[in-house]
């Protein structure tokens, strides 16, 4: 996983150009962040929410409703580049350092906002960092048998720090419910006047989780395959582990590797014969050869590949056409009750 670092000149930039915009809703939008801005006619007040990637913009979206009064939303991973490549602009960092409301993941890959926040023009802001409010519930990375390990150098400083944890915390929609909870009550908190509101679209979205969240259980209770093959990434350790699905897997969620040792193609193609699979998953823009040398060298002709959706990769224009957490969730629902029946 790459380690985010942001130099202190970046930051003392951002800070001076923060001190000429104000926190109002009048401030210039930049090109990569998607905004969203609704009002009430009793509108008093402006706010201002920050969102890194996608699934906190949509719960934010779905909470906020139509009748919340005058809030700017801002997502900064719009351009559909991922959590672990992304790199804050200036302007990132000056919107951050105005909002009222603050949500990012919390992992390794978030390194650079403790310095954003504290940082901050806005004193007041209210923060959420994801993985803090799942608390014991986040999960360290698994290297598990046959996974390709990333190659680290030797750093003492780095391994004092402790276990790196799975970032990919949205993919449970058990962790959803959660963590929109905690964002309804933050929204709230900023804004009062429109507290029932809040509530209501909160109960709403959550009786939507819960049904997605029984369609999932009721598959995975059903399926006649228990444990899925990666030629990839594995981003699904949260989503495996509520529904008792076993995986074998290329690599680590956020691992920076792209080729697969003979090693590891070797192990995943037997397990394909040990196991029956007939179905290797890859990733949302996977260049799919990873999967491809699987099942070539498992010598079974009946193997498929099928892509599941991270939700890492969200774009703007993906937002304009109308997706949400819930249908991509639904959508790879799809695939695996496809992939398993």
């Amino acid at each position: 996983m790459f380690n985010k670092k942001i130099t202190a000149a970046m930051f003392g930039i951002a800070m001076a150009a923060s001190c000429l915009t104000g926190c109002s809703s009048d401030n210039n939008s930049t090109d990569n962040a998607v905004k969203v801005k609704t009002s009430s006619p009793k509108a008093s007040k402006s706010y201002s929410i920050v969102c890194t990637i996608f699934p906190e913009y949509d719960w934010v979206k779905e909470i906020i409703g139509d009748h919340s009064d005058n809030i700017e939303m801002s997502y900064l991973l719009d351009s559909g580049i991922d959590l672990h490549n992304y790199q804050p602009t200036t302007d990132d960092i000056i919107k951050i350092s105005n909002c009222d409301l603050f949500v990012y993941v919390g992992g390794e890959s978030d390194k650079w906002v403790e310095d954003a926040v504290a940082q901050a023009t806005n004193k007041d802001m209210k923060v959420i960092n994801l993985m803090d409010i799942l608390g014991d519930s986040a999960k360290v990375e698994e290297l598990k048998e046959g996974m390709q390990g990333e190659e680290e150098e030797a750093d003492e400083e780095e391994e004092e720090e402790g276990p790196e944890y799975d970032e990919h915390v949205w993919l449970s929609v058990k962790n959803a419910k959660l963590l929109c909870a905690e964002i309804e009550n933050n929204v709230e908190a900023m804004d009062t006047a429109n507290a029932s509101d809040y509530k209501s679209n909160l109960d709403s979205y959550i009786s939507k989780l819960n049904e997605l969240d029984n369609k999932f259980q009721a598959l995975a209770d059903s399926a006649k395959e228990n444990t899925l093959i990666f030629g990839d990434r594995f981003p699904f350790r949260y989503f495996v582990d509520d529904y008792g699905f076993d995986y074998f897997a290329a690599f680590i969620g956020c691992s920076a590797e792209s080729e697969a040792s003979f090693e590891t193609i070797k192990f995943l193609s037997d397990k394909i014969k040990e196991l029956d699979c007939k179905t290797v998953f890859t990733l949302e823009n996977s260049n799919k050869d990873i999967a491809d040398s699987i099942i070539t060298n498992s010598g079974q002709k009946d193997v498929k590949i099928a892509e599941l959706n991270s939700l890492q990769s969200v774009s703007k224009d993906d937002i304009k056409s109308g997706v949400s957490y819930i249908s991509l969730m639904q959508k790879n629902y799809d695939v695996l009750e496809s992939a398993l029946k």
